[in-house]
């Protein structure tokens, strides 16, 4: 029985555009309305094709402009990678990653710094008795100057250590911007929609006693965008071609989306070894029906990628930090690859994601794409 899965959701008219374009591929395409139950409410078209022709779909949508050329600048705006910094040393690990990935990809690099505005923070009134106090008026002018100065020395820095690592030179840009920090990636992406967000954290142990408020927690659950995350003890030219990966999946289509998204971000060589985890936990699946469809996957992956390794497991999901420690013991990965599916804010504080949990418990460099 042929599979068909979505290859992506738009408005009818690009929907139609990017049916056109397939089928003068040869690709045998199918529309289906989002909204099944009411097909007159206008929620948008997904795009479905057979199974078997998603790597040859997925490289035709990737290099080619499928829409019109109103649509060129802002496709040049998707084609950069976004660096967060707070100016410190893994913030420069991280950029220096994101160098690398520019050089690769002929991308742009945008260096992102928040800063919080001192006299909104006064005015937060966290108690009866506790407020913040402001000791001049010119305080906020003073953030915001230092904050320059602080990005043009960063921005020197990295340069001067892309050129001394001999990567060919990459165009970037600088933006500071007034806010919460986890706000104004999540903000800025949503309207700059880049190729990749590349994000330095801190160590594991450090990670777990700052659990509240870390910055990278909150862009992975509330931002939409693929993002990248280096601890702190990483160092950039390990993650030029990753040996050992640790590929966390659902057994469904999503997961052939995100391992072709990790094979066209981080162009791994061939016999590079995958090990697919399932961590499903959803009850109503029979362990007969997983076990197949994880054969199911293996077998897909095998014909599309005959240069990788790849084999299965299965692990816990509420016992997922020391399973992936017992693996990484066992295999030593280079890289987490982690698809994340969008939950609601309530989830999202009382039952952590994947990608969450493993954020706080790996000192792995982590690939998070929304599915």
């Amino acid at each position: 029985m042929t599979r068909y899965i979505t290859v992506a959701i738009h408005t009818f008219d690009r929907a139609l555009a990017l049916r056109s374009l397939l089928e003068s591929e040869g690709i045998e395409v199918m529309l289906q309305n989002v909204n099944l139950t009411d097909p007159a409410v206008a929620s948008g078209v997904r795009v479905r094709i057979h199974e078997s022709d998603l790597p040859l779909a997925l490289r035709i949508i990737e290099n080619t402009d499928v829409f019109s050329s109103a649509d060129a600048a802002r496709c040049e705006e998707t084609h950069s990678i976004i660096v967060p910094t707070d100016f410190s040393d893994y913030s420069l690990r991280a950029a220096a990653v994101a160098g690398r990935l520019a050089a690769a990809h002929g991308a742009s690099l945008r260096l992102l710094h928040a800063y919080i505005d001192p006299y909104v923070a006064a005015n937060m009134q966290l108690s009866d008795r506790l407020t913040y106090e402001i000791a001049d008026s010119d305080t906020r002018e003073r953030l915001e100057t230092a904050a320059k100065t602080s990005m043009q020395q960063f921005s020197g820095q990295l340069s001067a250590d892309l050129k001394n690592s001999g990567i060919a030179p990459v165009k970037y840009s600088t933006k500071i911007v007034e806010g919460v920090p986890e706000d104004a990636i999540v903000d800025y992406g949503k309207v700059n929609p880049p190729l990749l967000v590349v994000m330095g954290t801190r160590g594991a142990e450090r990670k777990a006693r700052e659990l509240i408020g870390s910055v990278s927690a909150e862009v992975l659950d509330a931002g939409r965008f693929t993002v990248l995350t280096v601890p702190e003890p990483f160092r950039a030219e390990n993650l030029g071609s990753p040996r050992r990966v640790l590929f966390f999946c659902n057994l469904d289509q999503t997961d052939m989306l995100a391992l072709d998204t990790f094979a066209r971000l981080l162009r791994p060589a061939a016999g590079i070894e995958v090990c697919a985890v399932n961590v499903d936990s959803r009850k109503r699946f029979a362990k007969a029906a997983d076990k197949s469809s994880a054969e199911s996957l293996l077998s897909y992956c095998r014909e599309h990628y005959p240069g990788w390794i790849f084999d299965g497991s299965d692990i816990d999901v509420a016992d997922a930090g020391e399973a992936v420690a017992r693996l990484q013991s066992e295999r030593a990965f280079d890289l987490i690859v982690v698809p994340n599916r969008r939950k609601s804010m309530f989830s999202r504080v009382f039952s952590p994601g994947l990608a969450n949990k493993m954020l706080f418990q790996a000192d792995l460099p982590m690939l998070v794409i929304p599915v």
